[in-house]
Order: C-alpha cells, then sequence, then structure tokens
C-alpha cells in the first residue's frame, strides 16, 4: 500500500512539474500576443469567452465545468497582469457580492477599485480611472436595478460582458446566537431576497436598508444587537460570525452583472445584445416594435419596461436578444425598428455568459 501510494504522488509531481511548465509557455506565448497587439485593449471578451466555452465544452471531468472555468480565468487573469493592470470598478466596499463577480469574471489579479455608489463605477469608467465596470442589472427573485438601467441609457458606455453570479446570503453578527437581534442591515435587494426566512425567524427586528451588504457589515461590527445580510467573504473581513448560511429564500437566487466599458465586444459565437426603445404614443406602437424580432426569428430573453425620465407616463422598453448586432438578421431588424421607434439605442453587445 505504501508504494502504491507513493508512486501515486510520483506521478502528481510529475504532473505538477507539467502543468508548471505549460503555465510558463502559456504566459511566454500571452506576452507576444500583447506585443503582437500593438497597443490594442489587452482585455477581449469574446476571445476569453470562446476559450472558456470550449474548455466547458470538451471538459470530461471529474471537475466540474465551473471549477475548470474558475481556474481557466485565474490564468488568464495572472497572463493579462504580466502585459498590462486592468482597473476595474465595482459597488464596494470590499466584501460586496459585486466584488466577487469581479473575481468571477476578471480573475484574482485585477485591480479591484472599491465605489460608494453604481453612478461612481460609471464615472470611473467614463473619466478613465477605471478601465471597466462591474454593476448588479438584475436579480431572478426581485428583478431589476433601476438605477443601472436608468445610467446606461444616458452613459457612453457599452456592455461587452456579462456575469452570472449564484446568490447565497448569510445572515452575520458578532456572537453565533439568533437571541438578541434588534436590527438587521442589508442592501434593499438582500432583505427581500430573504424577507419569508426573516418573517420566520426574526419577525420583530427592524430591517435596515444600507448602500451595500458591507456598510452592513461595517455597522453590525460596532453594534452588538445588531445583524446583516450579505456574502462569507463579508463576515470574515469585518470579524463577524456566521450565524445562518443561505437563507435566501429561492435557492436558484443568482443576479446578474453587466461589465461596462468604453467598447462591446466582437462576436464570440454565441452572444446578446442590449437595447433601449422608445415608443410612439400611439395605439399598437409596441406591437410593431416587437414585431421584427419574431419575423426575423430572433428570440428576446428580458423586456422590461422603466418610466422614462424627464417624461410623465412614456416608458423605455429595454430589451435582450440572443445574437450579435453584426448578425445581418438584426442588423436588418435593428434598422427596421428604428424607423419606428421615437428612441433606440443599442447598449452593447457581448458573449452570453456560461450558466
Amino acid at each position: 500500500m505504501d508504494e502504491d501510494l507513493k508512486a501515486l504522488r510520483a506521478r502528481i509531481d510529475s504532473i505538477d512539474d507539467a502543468i508548471l511548465k505549460l503555465l510558463s509557455e502559456r504566459a511566454g506565448i500571452a506576452q507576444q500576443v500583447g506585443r503582437a497587439k500593438n497597443g490594442e485593449k489587452i482585455y477581449r471578451p469574446e476571445r476569453e469567452a470562446q476559450i472558456v466555452r470550449r474548455l466547458r465544452e470538451t471538459n470530461s471531468g471529474p471537475l466540474s465545468g465551473e471549477v475548470v472555468e474558475r481556474l481557466i480565468r485565474e490564468i488568464i487573469s495572472a497572463c493579462r497582469a504580466l502585459e498590462q493592470t486592468t482597473r476595474i470598478a465595482y459597488l464596494g466596499p470590499a466584501g460586496s457580492f459585486s466584488q466577487q463577480a469581479v473575481h468571477k469574471h476578471f480573475g484574482h489579479e485585477a485591480e479591484a477599485l472599491a465605489k460608494a455608489d453604481i453612478d461612481a463605477c460609471f464615472h470611473a469608467v467614463e473619466t478613465g480611472r477605471a478601465d471597466f465596470a462591474v454593476v448588479p442589472v438584475e436579480n431572478s427573485t426581485e428583478g431589476a436595478v433601476g438605477r443601472t438601467l436608468d445610467l446606461i441609457v444616458s452613459s457612453p458606455l457599452k456592455i461587452c460582458s456579462e456575469v452570472m453570479l449564484p446568490i447565497h446570503q448569510t445572515l452575520m453578527r458578532k456572537s453565533a446566537s439568533l437571541d438578541g437581534i434588534a436590527r438587521i442591515y442589508g442592501h434593499a435587494q438582500s432583505l427581500a431576497q430573504c424577507q419569508q426566512w426573516l418573517n420566520r425567524h426574526l419577525p420583530n427586528a427592524e430591517r435596515v436598508s444600507v448602500v451595500s451588504n458591507s456598510e452592513g457589515a461595517r455597522r453590525a461590527a460596532a453594534e452588538p444587537d445588531a445583524a446583516t445580510l450579505g456574502s462569507e467573504a463579508a463576515a470574515e473581513l469585518y470579524g463577524l460570525v456566521v450565524v445562518e448560511s443561505r437563507v435566501e429564500d429561492e435557492v436558484s437566487n443568482t443576479t446578474r452583472f453587466l461589465v461596462l466599458g468604453q467598447t462591446d465586444a466582437a462576436p464570440s459565437g454565441k452572444d446578446k445584445t442590449s437595447l433601449a426603445m422608445g415608443a410612439a404614443n400611439q395605439p399598437g406602437a409596441v406591437v410593431k416594435l416587437l414585431q421584427p424580432f419574431a419575423d426575423a426569428g430572433i428570440s428576446m430573453s428580458k423586456l422590461e419596461s422603466r418610466p422614462a425620465r424627464g417624461s410623465n407616463w412614456e416608458y423605455l422598453f429595454f430589451v435582450v436578444c440572443n445574437a450579435h448586432r453584426q448578425d445581418p438578421r438584426l442588423a436588418a431588424v435593428l434598422a427596421e425598428v428604428e424607423a419606428r421607434a421615437a428612441f433606440l439605442k443599442v447598449l452593447g453587445s457581448y458573449p452570453a455568459a456560461s450558466a
């Protein structure tokens, strides 16, 4: 038995040596690619999506596709950092789900810049203080994040990628008991995602909405009778004890984040395009805007209405369709819609995230 174990460990050592050699070779080739670009952008979302997609599809296990994606994105992150530091603005403070989305998509070698609110994330990229922003746009339980939708209509930034992050809410405080909790801090979305659990277990505790769960963790760390919702990473950062894990009401609770930059992405082979449209104030106007998509056989994965800023009782319609804007079918549809719409803005084309 001991000899068999020694032999297996020797094989692992040999494989580790081969992995290290291949990683070094990959990093060297990535540097060559960077030099060949002659100053072009280092982050290419469509190329990274193609790499991740191919490896997930050819993965035969035993590692899951999610694990394979996490490993390759960290390798890509490390190789990208050899050429250029990528600065990513996100809704902070540290320990937020937005920071987790940054790490999931860009890896830990990117420079994550915590911002006080979503407006500041947009502004950081618009003014060049960050290369990209990662902002929440919708949750599978609680729906759209209105501020993100409002800002993206007026901003020159484009959607260049998306991140799907499973959200597991944790209840945390200074002590490991539910007893004596008078207040529960949390972002409004987090409080809504956990309202049934809170109704059952802490019906008398005051629920206090804060700008981020990390801010809630900061407050709970200073108040013995308070608790907060958030990620386990926040508990570690702020010295809190996890009282209950996974207190979200829906087990499939997921938040979709957008990656925003100065330009969108080239076609990757499996893409989405986001649009904002305004309909003329006349009967059947909305149907006329949507009909060209159906006629062209282009499916829409999202249709969201939101009040138009500055106009009472008028609405913008946010659409996510499953095609790239350079797809001839979608290009023809957009030309037709533009002729019919009171307002049309292409918010960006980008690779569809892995489920």
